[in-house]
């Protein structure tokens, strides 16, 4: 959907407007309490650079109960904020239940607009996950075993590492992932420049064109799912539903689902006791 499908200004503002009543600043308070407790019951190393600049930093909470001579899984996790704002720091409670269940889990921080253009923060994300695989051993995980998940802006930095080419550009396999679990993402651009969000994103017309997932080429063949919440507005599942079309015309085995009881925030909560979140990232290192 473009700017010009939506009547007025305050439709497409609404459109993209995650919050729907809800309070921000308790909302990420409430998280950042949850991710100090998880830090204190996990074993985790804070601010792990992958990268030169201040913002490439990786929290990084270590498996448990793997046997002796075991390597865990790693799994990547991008936070969202709209590509402008929260950090790592306020995303460790989603760790628990993969923590528990022998994945060791990355939550990575990335620099935010306006800070630096748009372009830097898809060039970040794909250097944790080069940084990942390469120093997967020294993790005490198995570099074959890398899955990524994101939500929102998140979302759309997970689905722009399937258009990527790690062979070409970075060495890598064709395929380092296992999956890819994109949730209430964001896979087509042309609607924000239009938006409230513009401001701070700053995006151009060549921006739009190299960084929509929806009109990239998926260069990795590995399983993806994603989800959106019923409770969001209505154009976080349409743009789900393109995406999945885009990967399934290309031969990418996707499945998708709208989760009908959950808003852009509560969708989180699935990361934990057994959701739906956890356990479609454990299926992808079965």
């Amino acid at each position: 959907m473009l700017y010009r499908d939506f009547a007025t200004q305050e439709t497409i503002d609404a459109a993209y407007d995650p919050m729907r009543g809800r309070d921000g600043a308790a909302l990420v308070a409430d998280w950042r309490a949850r991710s100090e407790a998880s830090r204190v019951r996990h074993r985790v190393s804070l601010d792990v650079p992958y990268g030169p600049s201040l913002a490439e930093r990786l929290d990084i909470y270590h498996a448990e109960g793997l046997r002796q001579g075991e390597r865990a899984p790693l799994h990547l996790f991008f936070h969202g904020g709209y590509w402008r704002s929260l950090d790592s720091h306020e995303f460790g409670f989603i760790v628990d239940d993969l923590v528990a269940s022998g994945i060791t889990v990355g939550v990575v921080n990335y620099a935010l607009c306006p800070t630096v253009r748009f372009g830097e923060l898809v060039r970040q994300a794909r250097a944790a996950l080069v940084w990942a695989w390469r120093h997967a051993d020294e993790l005490n995980c198995d570099p074959a075993e890398i899955s990524v998940s994101g939500h929102s802006a998140g979302g759309h930095l997970s689905a722009m590492l399937l258009a990527t080419d790690w062979a070409g550009e970075y060495g890598l396999p064709e395929s380092p992932l296992r999956g890819a679990l994109c949730i209430s993402g964001l896979y087509d651009l042309r609607p924000f420049p239009w938006s409230w969000l513009q401001p701070k994103l700053q995006l151009d017309g060549r921006d739009v064109a190299e960084f929509s997932p929806t009109f990239l080429p998926c260069r990795v063949p590995t399983r993806v799912s994603l989800i959106a919440g019923g409770e969001e507005s209505t154009e976080f599942a349409r743009q789900m539903e393109a995406y999945a079309t885009h990967l399934e015309r290309q031969g990418i085995g996707v499945e998708h689902a709208v989760l009908p009881d959950d808003d852009h925030f509560s969708i989180l909560e699935h990361y934990l006791d057994g959701g739906c979140l956890a356990e479609t990232i454990k299926r992808f290192h079965r």
